[in-house]
């Protein structure tokens, strides 16, 4: 179904993100316009340098939508029991319309555990199991934000999903499985690859979309790319100081339709589906609904 690609398009996914982002802050102007309060986003977060980083990020993002970030700081010592507590606090918070739990958590706390605490109607990371089961069944759902950045690319660049050969690199509840059912909604066919799946790269040569998200350097080479097939970095890990993807971009470039860059491709996106998973939460959660 693909076609020799002569030129690969680099995914914008920072400027993608930027442009939902602009509808999204319509949509939170015109509730605030019409009397209501704007949506509130809870962040729990651990003490861990990473995650201070990307909470900063997400505060910017709600920020410039106006949309409120709440965050909760967990002592280093924090037990199960604390942060199950604070869950359901915010929970029977009706000024508090999605939940998201930073990982990792401290040590000795089951992530699991806490997101299954999580109210689903505020759960804006898609994993509690009522989310997942009803992602499975194929209903309505708040689903994983990076699963659903991915579509998003997906579907502004065209790519046609119904009868497509779709390999999945990578079987996490954040990415791997999610996206896997989300691509077969869409009436693609999928293999879901993984550490131990025998001959991965005849598998992608024969895919006109891959998902690679295992966090392996340059896992993905050029020449197991099909010619025009749509490529999507997940990945990132940082070598000799330098952070790259699970794919070899520069051997994708002249092969692949398009490809995502592991900087600006889809980090952005994910941002950008926590933010339009907490403004459907909110509407959905108010009476006065529109």
């Amino acid at each position: 179904m693909t076609s020799d690609a002569r030129e690969t398009v680099i995914v914008d996914g920072l400027g993608l993100a930027q442009s939902m982002r602009s509808e999204l802050a319509e949509a939170v102007a015109r509730h605030v316009a019409a009397g209501h309060r704007p949506p509130c986003l809870a962040v729990v977060v651990g003490d861990d340098p990473a995650s201070r980083s990307y909470i900063k990020g997400k505060r910017r993002a709600c920020d410039r939508i106006g949309m409120r970030s709440l965050e909760h700081d967990l002592a280093v010592d924090a037990t199960e029991e604390d942060v199950l507590g604070l869950v359901e606090q915010l929970n029977r918070d009706d000024d508090i319309d999605g939940i998201l739990t930073q990982l990792p958590l401290p040590r000795g706390i089951r992530s699991a555990a806490v997101a299954a605490a999580i109210d689903p109607r505020k759960d804006v990371d898609g994993l509690h199991p009522l989310n997942a089961g009803r992602l499975l069944l194929g209903e309505p759902c708040l689903a994983a934000c990076t699963p659903l950045g991915i579509m998003e690319i997906l579907a502004h660049h065209q790519i046609a999903l119904e009868g497509a050969d779709a390999v999945v690199i990578g079987r996490s509840i954040l990415v791997g499985k999610p996206v896997a059912l989300m691509l077969q909604q869409q009436n693609a066919t999928v293999t879901m690859c993984h550490s131990r799946t025998r001959d991965l790269a005849e598998h992608c040569r024969r895919a006109d979309v891959i998902v690679a998200a295992v966090g392996v350097p340059r896992l993905v080479k050029g020449d197991w790319i099909r010619p025009g097939a749509a490529v999507i970095d997940v990945g990132v890990s940082e070598v000799d100081g330098e952070l790259v993807g699970d794919v070899d971009t520069a051997g994708a470039l002249g092969v692949a339709s398009i490809v995502t860059p592991h900087r600006r491709g889809v980090g952005p996106m994910t941002i950008t589906m926590l933010l339009t998973n907490t403004l459907r939460a909110y509407e959905e959660r108010n009476a006065w609904r529109t």
